[in-house]
């Protein structure tokens, strides 16, 4: 068996990847003061962004729910992946050729970790099937694609392929490529019968299912051939990489614009995702199979970087029953938004793709700019099933939308749909808004306790300054010493300030020539008594100075040094935004933290010296009071020049 990678090559590798690369890739990241930037977070549901990445230290921190890590652990988490594997993916990002300790170039074939061999045997059969359609047997799969508007083009900017009608074309294929039938039963893309295993996917048009770093973890199948008496389409069935409640389709070639435009479009199929990008909607994608829940609209929030400050989720439905259906639907998982909820249904009942060959690409646009507020929808369906001509209807309708309005969030737009409500039913205002009311207090008696227990920060404490930010219960299995600081006591804040301060700029001290010197040496001498943030400044002094120029490594550093628990609030010191927006007011900032730390030192060594100063009696011990005396001015003396430094 293959070795161990490298510890050097490890280290190497951390140090040189773009942590904020590798996260854009599932995240969108805003800035967040000099060299942070900030996103929600991918690890829990959350409405404001506190997923912390600084990527001169190579960390992320989330202050919601207490992840952090480097871009290995990221990449593990994210992927599912092991650390060996992890490494790997991201030596190959950067081009690095790994070292084994058994002087081997890696583990072979069969030794890579399962994820991998998947993908690599997805990206196999995407090559194949892309090839397949170019060939004289795939004749009806081109006119399919060209009958609904599709050129070559197109087909090649979304990986459209064709599987071919024999039974084992691609089993020959990817066994050729040294593939075992034990790993090719475990891609979905092979069905087993009495005689073994064969193509799942025969006769028909494919289209590559894509992850959010672009990543083919598995394939939609449309039928062609009318002796073919399989479902109209067909889907990779559920597997390690291919989970359908967590896949958007298009997501890969969405995510730029969803993030750049602040808005994402859901479309029910392949051919909606693109005609819609054709028509310069390239923030479309559709759900592969199965409904818009809540795993995707995890996706969709780190994306919007839905956090209140705008942006907006349209659905596209058929304007036929199971449309409507659906639509309502949607609008049930609404409230898990920030971002404003709209519905975009053509009269004719006509999706994307046929509007855009009856009217053209100007139609699918003038489809999404005309869309509708998605409680307006809701409202309007609730209402057609109630005959509004008579009393009775009246009153049952105003029960069943009432609820609805009740449900808007916005409390300046709630009044506005009271009123319009009013309207579509032809009753006073007054007894719809006490109907509306009466439903918002029975949903609020009905709740939990309180419907933010699961929002980030509810309940919990914030550091002064540090809004949004939760004060973290320790863990349970933390030694008693290691408990959170108050973010309250003055002193606490002090020190935790001063570590920020240190562990992101090490530099402040004087640079790395003068770190040897008496900045660096004071600030060894420190006394910190806030037993978590001691134990930090500890490590800080263990870690020494070999690797201070090298800001992931010595954090890297300074986290193998402390205790385990304590791991977790070095990175949150390593990542937390400093309050400056330019580099010479981080330079003043941080000078003026450490004088403080400093001047505290001060301040509590001269305590020490008043005391024996007071203890001692001067006459019988003449010599130890002027030693006493002069070590008191000195101090006097450097905490006045501490001041007039900062």
């Amino acid at each position: 068996m293959a070795g161990l990678i490298k510890r050097e090559d490890i280290d190497e590798v951390r140090q040189r990847t773009d942590i904020k690369e590798v996260v854009d890739g599932y995240v969108t990241l805003k800035g967040a003061g000099l060299g942070t930037f900030k996103g929600l977070c991918p690890f829990h549901d959350e409405r404001s962004p506190s997923f912390t990445v600084r990527p001169q230290v190579g960390r992320y921190h989330c202050f919601g729910c207490g992840e952090d890590g480097d871009a290995i652990s990221f990449v593990q988490k994210m992927d599912h992946s092991s650390f060996h594997e992890a490494v790997e993916k991201l030596a190959a990002r950067i081009g690095y050729e790994l070292r084994y300790e058994d002087g081997g170039t890696g583990p072979n074939r069969e030794e890579v970790g399962k994820r991998q061999r998947l993908l690599d045997a997805h990206k196999i059969a995407d090559e194949f099937f892309r090839a397949q359609l170019l060939t004289a047997g795939a004749a009806e799969g081109r006119n399919f694609l060209h009958g609904r508007g599709f050129d070559r083009a197109a087909a090649e900017q979304f990986g459209v392929g064709y599987a071919p009608q024999g039974w084992d074309s691609l089993l020959k294929h990817l066994r050729g490529r040294g593939f075992t039938d034990a790993e090719l039963k475990l891609t979905g893309m092979f069905s087993e019968g009495n005689r073994g295993i064969y193509d799942r996917f025969r006769g028909r048009l494919i289209w590559p299912i894509r992850d959010i770093a672009g990543d083919t973890i598995g394939f939609g199948a449309r039928k062609l051939y009318e002796d073919d008496q399989g479902p109209k389409y067909l889907n990779t069935p559920e597997t390690v990489l291919y989970k359908k409640s967590q896949v958007l389709y298009g997501i890969d070639l969405a995510k730029r614009n969803i993030a750049k435009d602040r808005q994402l479009v859901v479309v029910e199929g392949y051919t909606d995702v693109m005609a819609c990008h054709l028509a310069g909607v390239g923030t479309a994608v559709a759900t592969c199979g199965t409904a818009f829940g809540t795993d995707h609209i995890k996706i969709a929030r780190r994306l919007l970087s839905d956090d209140g400050t705008g942006g907006e989720v349209i659905f596209t439905f058929d304007g036929d029953a199971a449309g409507q259906k659906a639509a309502l639907r949607a609008f049930e998982e609404d409230q898990r938004f920030v971002a404003q909820t709209y519905v975009a249904v053509e009269p004719t009942g006509a999706d994307p793709c046929d509007l855009r060959q009856l009217k053209g690409d100007a139609a699918v646009r003038d489809l999404i700019n005309t869309r509708k507020p998605l409680f307006e929808f809701a409202i309007r369906a609730s209402l057609k099933r109630h005959n509004l001509d008579t009393v009775e209807g009246r009153v049952a309708a105003l029960r069943e939308s009432a609820p609805v309005v009740a449900q808007i969030r916005d409390a300046g737009i709630r009044p506005a749909y009271v009123r319009e409500l009013a309207g579509w039913l032809g009753m006073p205002i007054e007894e719809v808004s006490r109907a509306v009311g009466l439903a918002a207090k029975r949903a609020a008696s009905g709740a939990p306790a309180a419907d933010t227990a699961g929002a980030p920060g509810a309940g919990q404490g914030t550091a002064p300054g540090q809004a949004g930010r939760p004060a973290a219960a320790p863990p349970s299995d933390a030694p008693i010493a290691f408990m959170r600081p108050d973010p309250r006591d003055p002193i606490a804040a002090m020190e935790r300030q001063a570590l920020e301060v240190v562990i992101q700029n090490p530099a402040v001290l004087g640079g790395e020539a003068a770190l040897t010197g008496g900045a660096w040496e004071r600030f060894e001498a420190c006394h910190l008594v806030t037993p978590a943030y001691s134990a930090v400044h500890t490590a800080v002094r263990a870690a020494g100075l070999a690797h201070v120029g090298d800001p992931v490594a010595w954090v890297e550093g300074i986290r193998r040094e402390v205790p385990e628990p304590l791991q977790g609030l070095v990175s949150e010191l390593a990542v937390v935004p400093l309050p400056a927006s330019t580099p010479e007011a981080l330079q003043r900032y941080c000078r003026d933290i450490l004088a403080r730390l400093f001047e505290l030192q001060i301040t509590r060594v001269k305590a020490d010296k008043m005391g024996q100063l007071q203890r001692l009696d001067a006459s019988a011990q003449p010599e130890e009071f002027q030693r006493l005396n002069r070590e008191l001015m000195q101090l006097e003396m450097q905490r006045r020049a501490l001041r007039m430094d900062s």
